[in-house]
């Protein structure tokens, strides 16, 4: 049997533009959520971003939390090449380890915290009991079927109602380390990884009528994990780097499918893409090919003093992505109560994204990190 290539407690290096990919994605979801709450203004300054740069900016938050998706399954299969040098070779007990110190100190801090502010009756976060009590909220994101629960009883308060991804995410990664042993190679497993690929449309279209659960289903995220597992495969694989030809059209083609999914939305639609759920789909594959390309040739641009701020948020987008509506759900009353001109809504907008970005780099350079570090001791 193989050994493993590196110890579970050495941290894998960080690349540049995946944290600038991952900062611009939870920015995307905290704007979601901020314009939910303030629509963006003034008037004026609404109307010169038109339509379609308004709805790129402030309608994306699905999109992005589809892209980390990706994303994710990239991340999680190359570190499993790196650490055990075969996926066939990977030890279950040992990822669940490696994952539950990543995971769990910051979920288990924010359910406390969302206890304490539900048994206080907090009017921003608390629970309606007449939806769902508390103890059953809390099952279902340790039971990894928060996504189902809210299918069935509508939109869940505040940080209650991100963790749907959480529930996708992680119910894969249950059973990715048990597949990649029963497939006994990676090339099975690959075939296994086509299956939710091909079911994901489905799921988005067919399977249900719920249009919370058509979006929020398994299937339909786990696709997009499956494509960035594939991804890293392709990307650790291929015997040899292609030509720089080779490598300009995989990029190209992954960065012309996200674009064309991000931004001609209306064009998307009205070809019938959307309909089918194939417009995820394409922008899976668009994000896992990038992923691949530049696995091949890295950005070296991606690390400059400019993209500093996005990379900063990128290296911490799980527990911004967690604790963002702390600052979201206040910040929109503060404002409101200020009885401010619009012109001052830009401004809001800049101080949301900058205090999400404080919260969770506190959260994890005062606590979660701690705890990932002793975990995988």
């Amino acid at each position: 049997m193989a050994r493993s290539m590196l110890p579970s407690n050495i941290a894998l290096p960080r690349l540049a533009h995946v944290d600038l990919l991952r900062g611009l994605l939870v920015v995307f979801v905290i704007l979601l959520h901020a314009n939910l709450r303030i629509p963006f203004g003034p008037p004026e300054l609404a109307q010169a971003l038109g339509p379609r740069l308004a709805g790129i900016l402030f309608r994306s938050g699905y999109y992005a939390v589809i892209v980390f998706f990706v994303v994710s399954g990239y991340l999680i299969t190359s570190a499993s090449i790196r650490r055990w040098g075969d996926l066939s070779q990977v030890r279950p007990a040992a990822f669940y380890r490696l994952r539950a110190a990543r995971i769990l100190p910051s979920l288990l801090l924010l359910l406390v915290v969302l206890g304490v502010l539900h048994l206080a009756g907090s009017a921003w976060f608390a629970l309606d009991t007449g939806k769902v009590p508390l103890w059953r909220a809390m099952v279902a994101v340790l039971g990894l079927h928060l996504n189902w629960l809210e299918a069935q009883v509508g939109y869940l308060p505040g940080p209650w109602g991100v963790l749907w991804s959480l529930s996708v995410e992680e119910a894969f990664y249950l059973f990715f380390p048990l597949l990649c042993v029963a497939s006994g190679s990676e090339r099975r497993l690959c075939a296994l990884l086509l299956v939710p690929i091909v079911l994901g449309p489905l799921a988005r279209s067919v399977f249900s009528d719920n249009e919370l659960w058509q979006d929020h289903s398994y299937l339909s995220g786990m696709d997009g994990i499956a494509f960035g597992c594939l991804a890293a495969l392709l990307a650790h694989r291929v015997p040899r780097t292609p030509s720089a030809a080779v490598q300009r059209l995989v990029l190209w083609m992954g960065l012309g499918l996200g674009v064309l999914v991000f931004c001609f939305r209306k064009e998307v639609f009205q070809w019938g893409l959307t309909r089918h759920g194939l417009q995820v789909s394409l922008l899976e594959l668009g994000i896992a090919l990038v992923l691949v390309a530049t696995h091949w040739r890295p950005w070296p641009w991606a690390a400059c003093p400019v993209t500093a701020p996005l990379r900063w948020f990128g290296r911490h987008s799980y527990e911004v992505y967690l604790t963002h509506m702390f600052v979201v759900i206040p910040g929109a009353w503060l404002y409101q109560q200020a009885d401010v001109p619009p012109a001052w809504i830009p401004l809001w907008f800049v101080a949301v994204i900058a205090a999400s970005g404080l919260l969770g780099d506190a959260v994890a350079r005062w606590f979660s990190e701690p705890c990932n570090r002793a975990l995988r001791r």
